[in-house]
């Protein structure tokens, strides 16, 4: 007797990456009937309703027994509507309406609609990945997720608009789609410009100092002097993505569903500024059910920006200590822990009390409420804040006219200081891969034999008197060398520790 059986590939998601799903489909005799076994979410078990319809809208022919769909491995969960398309093209090959030589090794990625249009889905680039991974030669995609596909090399890459046009292509009489429709956007331009910041030339200089090493910078001051300025210009100040950098923010972007049909690829530094009402599960991630990433991970290889910060609750702020430390999110749940990339810059800004007044004589504050207003960003946190900086009140010199640097030429010192900083980790194993002096582990820093002793007395002197503690003298370090960076120093010297030390503190 002749087992009819299919065979095909999927892809589910777990976290950002992903783990391939080999489709079995089998058609026997029996009532008409689909099952599908293998730990499927609720999206997969509607797929039942949507394949059938689909193909037989599509003008092929269900099989009119039993059909069993088997997802392995087993014991892995099975979510989204990506395995639409490797369920009906599984069933299609075990009822022998489809060859099945023509799907081996390859990928199929898509949702169908009751007429046999194939959607675009979420996660393309990490299933595509996945599948250049495990050494398969094809993927077939929606025609809308085409050029998200086509990001990743060494795996062919096609894309169908309906299940028709891919049995004509199985049958060999037509062809898929090669290239993704429509032109290519430019990148929004952003018109933001360092030059308008004026009167705040300490900022500025800390400003470059963050950008130069990835630190993360908190800004304080009154209302309307320029802290939100600063902390949006930041971005621009920051050199493209390598491709490396490029399809890790991309990736979390295509799990989230926010990459342009056009243009996907993530080339600048993303920028993500949460409303600071944001819950715990918005800003780090998680949520009920399946897990997703947090806002911490969309600005992976970006800048997070959290306004008016001493706003946000102080458990939702806590939750940032362990991402800043380790550069993931772990998230644990009753079927494993699921693991998101976090290696954002932080920027934060904040007044000084409740009520946002410019002049100190005018505050309507009682002291117990400026007391309060602060008491969200902890002393554990604000440990790992390499950067404090204030915005004074500008007087009349807002309408001086002079020569202000711009975004550009500012932009050109970080982009050399972050060059030199990640040719010097690169030459370091023990520096882990870093690029950026704020990724370089303590331990690196303080054994570094180039270090002058005489250069880290103020250090010594700080932690002897309790002013720093360890973590700070890292943090400090870590800035001294951005300084001697910027500066295009070899090794930092006693001026640019007691910078640091400076940019550490508010005052």
């Amino acid at each position: 007797m002749t087992v009819a059986l299919g065979r095909t590939w999927a892809v589910t998601l777990q976290g950002v990456g992903g783990q391939m799903v080999e489709v079995e489909a089998d058609v026997g005799r029996g009532l008409p009937a689909v099952s599908i076994v293998g730990l499927p979410d609720n999206a997969v078990l509607q797929a039942r309703d949507r394949v059938r319809a689909a193909v037989a809208n599509s003008g092929l022919t269900w099989p009119p027994g039993r059909v069993v769909l088997s997802l392995s491995p087993a014991a892995v969960p099975k979510r989204g509507s990506g395995f639409d398309l490797p369920l009906a093209v599984g069933t299609l090959i075990a009822s022998g309406e489809l060859p099945a030589a023509a799907f081996e090794g390859t990928l199929l990625v898509g949702e169908l609609a009751l007429d046999g249009r194939i959607r675009p889905v979420r996660g393309v680039l990490p299933a595509v990945l996945a599948a250049r991974d495990a050494g398969l030669e094809r993927a077939v995609v929606p025609e809308a997720n085409l050029a998200e596909a086509r990001l990743v090399r060494g795996i062919a890459t096609a894309g169908a608009n309906s299940l028709a046009m891919l049995a004509v292509w199985a049958r060999g009489s037509g062809d898929l789609i090669a290239e993704a429709s429509g032109p290519r956007r430019p990148p929004a331009r952003d018109d933001s410009d360092l030059a308008e910041v004026v009167g705040q030339d300490d900022c500025r200089r800390s400003v470059e100092v963050a950008a130069a090493g990835g630190h993360a910078i908190l800004l304080r001051g009154a209302p309307g002097t320029g802290k939100t300025m600063l902390a949006r210009r930041l971005p621009g100040l920051l050199p493209d993505l390598d491709e490396q950098s490029a399809l890790e923010a991309t990736a979390i972007h295509s799990v989230m569903g926010r990459l342009s049909p056009h243009d996907p690829l993530l080339r600048r530094p993303p920028f993500v500024a949460p409303h600071h009402d944001a819950s715990m599960a918005a800003l780090v991630g998680g949520g009920s059910g399946t897990p997703r990433p947090g806002a911490v991970s969309l600005a992976h290889r970006g800048v997070l920006f959290l306004d008016e910060c001493a706003e946000f609750s102080g458990r939702v702020l806590d939750g940032l200590r362990t991402p800043l430390e380790d550069g993931e999110v772990r998230i644990a749940r009753s079927d494993g822990i699921m693991v998101f990339p976090a290696r954002f810059q932080l920027v934060m800004a904040a007044n000084d009390c409740p009520c946002g007044s410019a002049r100190p004589d005018a505050c309507t504050c009682t002291p117990d409420a400026r007391r309060r207003y602060g008491r969200a960003l902890t002393g554990p946190l604000r440990d790992r804040i390499d950067i404090a900086a204030r915005t004074l009140p500008v007087g009349s010199g807002l309408f001086a006219v002079g020569e202000i640097e711009d975004t550009g030429a500012v932009r050109e010192r970080v982009t050399t200081a972050r060059s030199a900083a990640a040719e010097r980790w690169a030459a370091c194993p023990e520096a882990n891969g870093a690029v950026a002096n704020a990724d370089v582990p303590g331990r690196v820093l303080r054994s570094l034999r180039a270090l002058d002793r005489r250069a880290l007395r103020p250090l010594d002197r700080a932690l002897a008197h309790g002013l720093l503690s360890p973590r700070g003298v890292d943090r400090c370090l870590r800035l001294a060398w951005t300084v001697a960076d910027l500066d295009g120093a070899v090794v930092p010297t006693e001026s640019h520790v007691s910078e640091a030390m400076v940019l550490r503190g508010e005052d």
